[in-house]
């Protein structure tokens, strides 16, 4: 039986994804803070790729660490915590131009911005429709994220800016965090912790959720140097094309929330991993503005609609929000990998054999990705439905709200058999007494024996 949803999970959902909005910003900006680290401070593509990795990776070890005590610190005390730390962290990273305060800061910042998430993701897989409540964090930041896009060029060089675009980022969202419950009070327990449910489909959808961010950061770290050296474009055009691709990827998100649960998530999970394949190799063999735009806005079209039923997919696994945390973390994980991956294989292959070497590895996390959403259990994308292939999403949801043991079928027990019984219209008047209780035919209610389900 699942756990009862986390206290900081009830009522309204804005500050929650308020909190999404600013611990996924930074891994959005990633492109502008890579290109921007090599201008100001003479670092190498690689060197570069290498800072960026260091803070996602800080991001992720925030959310391996925080996974299982956001109820036992508090919602509202680790939001405020990592929310200042993102804000001192990337505030002293913008304002210097030493390697290593420069450094210092975007890990103490990106620690902070993977506190944020943590408190979120597991606020938000409590939700009754965490797909929704998702799909509107991404939306948030993806319009965020393209404002700043448009913004930063035409304010200046240097890596201060989107440094300076976090750290303001996490001020603003300070006041949501009075939305959030506290600590659990002295003499209240918190939920009762139990173990981890629908292990293996949550440790391979972790698995394949690293890699799967590994090449979308792989290709998106690297971006901003496709288009101004490959394909011979300005700063300014390359940002235009990445608020287009954003907003692209705003319609894209729109999309999912109209779209829901009606092709389930195996469908836009697998096919749209597919398809992100098929634009990064598009993307990463841009020579001119066409085919880098049609590349990028394509991509940042489908990847929001497939992140966003991911999410859904691990928020179903655990009500707590456990395995969304550890299946986001390792996507930060990944992501922290991508930019020194893509600085590599772009350095040593090119960018089109990189393209070709990313796409092909997307294509086979398709498969484990479509099969757990195939087959793991866990509560429909929006609670309260019944499918009538089987009971477990009714017993799923019926557990979560309480409802009386053996009321409901058992998870992945086969649904009730429903039987349709004709009554004419016309014909003679049928007397009450002529129907009598079910059972074996002849018998009396006494001695017909007790039916159970």
């Amino acid at each position: 039986m699942s756990s009862p949803a986390p206290a900081h999970s009830r009522g309204s959902s804005w500050p929650l994804v308020a909190l999404f909005t600013a611990g996924y910003l930074a891994p959005y900006l990633l492109p502008t803070v890579v290109g921007r680290l090599g201008d100001r401070l003479g670092l190498g593509p690689a060197q570069a790729g290498l800072v960026g990795s260091a803070l996602l990776l800080s991001s992720a070890a925030a959310g391996f660490t925080l996974a299982a005590r956001v109820e036992r610190f508090g919602p509202r005390r680790l939001a405020r915590t990592g929310l200042l730390l993102a804000a001192l962290g990337y505030g002293c990273a913008a304002l210097s131009d030493s390697v290593p305060v420069v450094v210092a800061g975007a890990m103490a910042g990106g620690f902070g911005s993977g506190t944020a998430t943590t408190v979120a993701a597991s606020g938000i897989a409590a939700q009754r429709d965490p797909h929704r409540t998702s799909t509107f964090g991404l939306l948030s930041v993806s319009a965020l994220a393209g404002t700043v896009y448009l913004t930063i060029p035409h304010l200046g060089a240097g890596h201060g800016l989107p440094f300076a675009a976090l750290a303001l980022t996490a001020l603003l969202v300070w006041p949501a965090t009075g939305r959030l419950a506290g600590a659990v009070a002295p003499g209240h327990t918190a939920a009762p912790r139990g173990t981890l449910p629908y292990r293996r489909a949550g440790l391979v959808l972790a698995g394949s959720m690293l890699f799967w961010s590994m090449a979308q950061n792989s290709l998106w770290g690297v971006s901003s140097r496709i288009g101004l050296h490959q394909a011979g474009l300005s700063e300014v055009t390359v940002g235009a094309v990445f608020a287009a691709a954003l907003g692209a990827g705003l319609l894209g998100v729109i999309g999912a929330s109209a779209l829901g649960a009606r092709l389930g998530r195996a469908v836009p999970i697998g096919a749209g991993t597919a398809l992100i394949a098929c634009c990064i190799a598009v993307s990463a063999s841009a020579d001119d503005l066409p085919s880098f735009a049609t590349g990028e806005i394509a991509w940042n079209t489908v990847y929001p609609i497939v992140l966003s039923y991911l999410i859904g997919l691990a928020a179903s696994l655990d009500a707590r929000g456990r395995w969304a945390v550890l299946a986001g973390s390792a996507s930060s994980l990944g992501s922290a990998c991508g930019p020194l991956a893509g600085s590599l294989l772009s350095a040593s292959a090119g960018y089109p054999a990189m393209g070709l070497v990313l796409g092909a590895g997307l294509l086979l996390l398709a498969l484990p990705l479509t099969a757990v959403a195939l087959h793991a259990g866990g509560r429909p994308l929006v609670p309260g439905t019944v499918r009538r292939r089987g009971g477990a999403p009714a017993a799923v949801v019926a557990a979560t709200t309480g409802t009386a043991t053996g009321t409901v079928p058992q998870v992945g027990a086969p649904e009730q058999p429903v039987v349709e019984i004709e009554v004419p219209l016309t014909g003679p008047t049928l007397d009450r007494q002529a129907f009598d209780t079910a059972g074996p035919h002849g018998l009396t209610p006494t001695q017909a024996a007790p039916t159970t389900h």
